[in-house]
């Protein structure tokens, strides 16, 4: 026997082999294998494959087989979450569409016998003479050969499978490098749905997509070496269709990306890592690793606990106080039951952090005293204020359809409160002087100096207000904050009033050791409030905004703050 019949013997060998593997794989019932009807709805299938791969996963069930039947559990879940693959298989019993076999017990064609066996669940194999086919070597002519057809897109399949699913077996199904193989996909999209929510995340995505958008993520990192892809993938992909709307969904493939992954600190080996893009803690978008179990419940849980907090919980009686704010931003207040501040809401305050100031208040039907001063008539409802005061009514009785569409429903509300904002705006401060120089500036908040400050500060005036700055940022912002201050009406008491300066401190350091030793060295804008008969003052260092510098002003005026003595009479370097 020469070494040609000897190596077409044993292809023969393997291929049978490999045959009859992939045959015994496709002769498990997709839906037996979840324990599932075959009218089961997509929800029902998603909750049976999250039980069973749960179960079954490697990483946790060390028992003999257990792999095995995670693969067939990601085989089958493959083949059912997908409506097309799902319609081939309950016609064909083929997730193909190309089945490669009929029903019946044999028939004969041309003498050839042909045996089959079919339906859905049912092994298929189908064999034919003439599939042996033989031949001198072409023009060459030589020794006898033998190939074989393996059905896929070429035509007519001799067997009824192709290479993809011999190895799909080997891997974990979905084919090479395919969603549901536990090598993960090595590259763009890798979910086995082609209508996948997953959002493939290269570096210039993430740049462009999910920094500083204002919008939650949920991030899976992974390699082609993790790990129960398919198993992560669906339960991120189910999570963010259950807050769609309110955050986005995406994957990054960290062999691919490397340098961003790098970049981020995050190498997923083993198994995939999942991330929370959120704006929980702070105005600027950070990174959250999820480390609980990968299950619907508790990642949803977490991501809607990361989704962002910019909307302020207060009483219409403390937003009333704090509506009294220099800030040129409209503000936009929920009415609603909630015990929380809603998603969507807490979403919408993301999507529009910079753009509005958000409220919200719980109340418990048209009749409380809130919904009756705001004049709502039905609830949920959403009020807004203009800058200059005005309330307006965006919309009453709201209807959550699904989240998505109440969020663009809303947003576009915003949008068109914004603009009329605008045009507020634009037409007082074509009213106002423009305040372009320092000539200006100092005239309308004067900058201290030895020669006015005893007409701005002096023992005349009951209260006197000084901005310290360091930087001419940092002046800038305190004369506009100041400013507007200044034309507002805060003071309860006619009796008392105040005046407001402004203090170079990198020229006129000594005058602040008249009131702390340190000179307040620390702190590049704060604020000192001065009552020159009384020699005392009150000095606030906090955020240095338009809502805290009223808040801090307020207070002194109600005497709500308290005065300190100060260490000697302040002075002006000459």
């Amino acid at each position: 026997m020469n070494n040609h019949i000897k190596l077409s013997i044993f292809v023969i060998c393997s291929l049978l082999l490999l045959l009859h593997i992939s045959v015994q794989s496709k002769s498990l019932d997709p839906y037996k294998v979840l324990g599932v009807e075959k009218d089961a709805t997509q929800r029902q299938i998603q909750k049976a494959f999250h039980k069973l791969s749960l179960q079954y996963h490697p990483d946790k069930n060390k028992n003999k087989g257990a792999q095995e039947k995670f693969a067939e559990i990601n085989n089958a879940y493959e083949i059912l979450s997908d409506e097309e693959k799902r319609k081939n298989y309950d016609m064909y019993g083929d997730a193909r569409g190309s089945p490669g076999f009929d029903g019946g017990d044999g028939r004969s064609q041309g003498g050839n016998t042909f045996f089959r066996s079919g339906g859905p669940g049912q092994s298929g194999f189908r064999f034919s003479p003439d599939d042996w086919q033989q031949s001198t070597g072409g023009q060459h002519g030589g020794s006898k050969s033998y190939s074989f057809s393996f059905g896929g897109n070429s035509g007519g399949n001799s067997f009824g499978f192709d290479m993809g699913d011999v190895f799909s077996n080997f891997f974990g199904g979905g084919g090479m490098g395919g969603a549901g193989s536990q090598f993960g996909s090595s590259g763009g999209s890798h979910s086995s749905s082609p209508k996948s929510s997953i959002i493939s995340i290269s570096s210039q995505i993430y740049k462009k997509q999910v920094i500083e958008k204002g919008i939650s993520w949920i991030l899976l990192f992974y390699t082609p070496l993790t790990k129960g892809m398919q198993h992560y993938e669906s339960i991120i992909e189910e999570v963010g269709s259950s807050l769609k709307g309110a955050l986005e969904v995406g994957s990054v493939n960290c062999e691919v990306e490397s340098s961003l992954c790098k970049e981020l600190g995050i190498h997923p080996r083993n198994r995939p890592r999942v991330y929370v893009y959120s704006y929980k803690t702070r105005e600027s978008g950070s990174l959250f690793e999820y480390t609980g179990d990968v299950t619907f419940k508790e990642l949803k849980s977490f991501a809607e606990d990361h989704l962002p907090k910019f909307s302020k919980r207060v009483t219409l009686a403390q937003f009333e106080a704090e509506s009294r704010t220099s800030e040129s931003l409209p503000k936009v207040m929920l009415l609603s039951s909630k015990k929380d501040t809603p998603v969507i809401w807490r979403a919408l305050s993301g999507l529009y952090r910079k753009r509005f100031v958000f409220y919200d208040t719980q109340i418990q039907d048209v009749s409380d005293p809130a919904a009756k001063r705001l004049s709502v008539g039905e609830v949920p409802a959403v009020v807004g204020w203009l800058s200059n005061g005005e309330k307006q009514i965006l919309k009453m009785g709201i209807r959550v359809k699904d989240m998505k569409s109440t969020i663009k429903e809303l947003s576009l509300l915003l949008d068109d409160l914004e603009k009329k904002n605008k045009k507020v705006t634009a037409s007082s401060q074509s009213k106002k002087p423009k305040a372009d120089s320092d000539s200006h500036m100092e005239a309308a908040v004067p900058l201290l100096t030895a020669t006015n400050f005893d007409a701005i500060c002096g023992e005349k005036t009951p209260v006197c207000i000084i901005g310290v700055f360091r930087s001419s940022k940092g002046r800038e912002k305190l004369h506009t904050i100041l400013l507007s201050v200044s034309q507002k009406s805060l003071i309860r008491n006619p009796r008392d009033s105040v005046s407001y300066g402004l203090l170079d401190a990198s020229s006129q350091s000594s005058f602040l050791y008249g009131f702390e030793k340190s000179g307040f060295k620390s702190s590049d804008r704060l604020l000192i409030a001065y009552k020159a008969r009384k020699s005392k003052f009150s000095a606030y260092t906090g955020d240095i905004n338009s809502e805290e510098v009223e808040k801090f002003i307020g207070s002194v005026l109600n005497g709500d703050v308290q005065f300190s003595k100060i260490r000697q009479k302040p002075t002006f370097k000459k």
